[in-house]
């Protein structure tokens, strides 16, 4: 019995402390990603391809980074729910789910076709123009990672917000903070695109406070096992 309480005890510990672990490699590797890639393509999607060969090594060091990015999210919903346990709610827990899900896809997709667009170039420039498939591609990357993107992490907050205030599992005030954020993501102006950013760096701040929260209560739970 004395065995079992400890090893509930320390598997408590490890998933908040494994959550926000994930929770800051994402951050950081997404936010580094969108940096890159926002300082090198122009925002007027009528702009002309030079950016193309100024600037095509740091978006390929950009879109490099997403998938990591990507595998640390995916860590991060799975040791969140973990924590949860028997307190989800089915509902919001299908919400948070597919939401976060269909914002991994939706920016595997984007960056796919962005690596798609620099490899075609690189081979053949002056077709990739003037077919106007450098027009299309744009314009199809464009609102997949601003306008479909964006709104799903918007969802993704709002459902673990709301998870979070049924559960007690977080301070409401984090819920509230975290409504705010959706919010601004879900009717945020789309030529505005560095609001993106916003979402990896809620990330982040949710993930620093579960870590120190869990290294706080990392003595007391140590004095417990005692």
């Amino acid at each position: 019995m004395t065995e079992t309480r400890i090893n509930i005890t320390r598997m408590k510990l490890r998933t908040p402390r494994a959550a926000a672990i994930a929770g800051i490699l994402f951050a950081l590797l997404y936010g580094t990603a969108l940096v890159l890639i926002r300082i090198s393509i122009p925002t007027d999607l009528m702009a002309n391809a030079d950016w193309l060969d100024q600037y095509s090594g740091l978006v390929t060091i950009g879109l490099n980074l997403v998938p990591y990015a990507g595998i640390a999210f995916l860590w991060f919903i799975g040791v969140i729910r973990d924590h949860l346990g028997d307190r989800e709610d089915r509902f919001f827990s299908t919400v948070f789910l597919g939401s976060g899900v269909l914002f991994l896809a939706l920016t595997f997709v984007s960056a796919a076709l962005t690596g798609g667009m620099l490899s075609s170039y690189m081979v053949e420039k002056n077709q990739i123009i003037n077919t106007g498939l450098y027009t299309y591609s744009r314009a199809v990357i464009y609102i997949l990672i601003n306008i479909y993107a964006v709104r799903m992490a918007g969802v993704f907050m709002i459902s673990i917000g709301t998870i979070w205030i049924r559960t007690s599992s977080m301070h409401k005030g984090w819920s509230f903070i975290t409504y705010g954020l959706a919010f601004i993501l879900l009717v945020s102006v789309q030529n505005f695109q560095w609001i993106s950013l916003v979402f990896p760096a809620w990330v982040l701040a949710v993930s620093v406070y579960i870590l120190i929260q869990n290294l706080r209560n990392q003595p007391q739970a140590a004095l417990d096992e005692n």
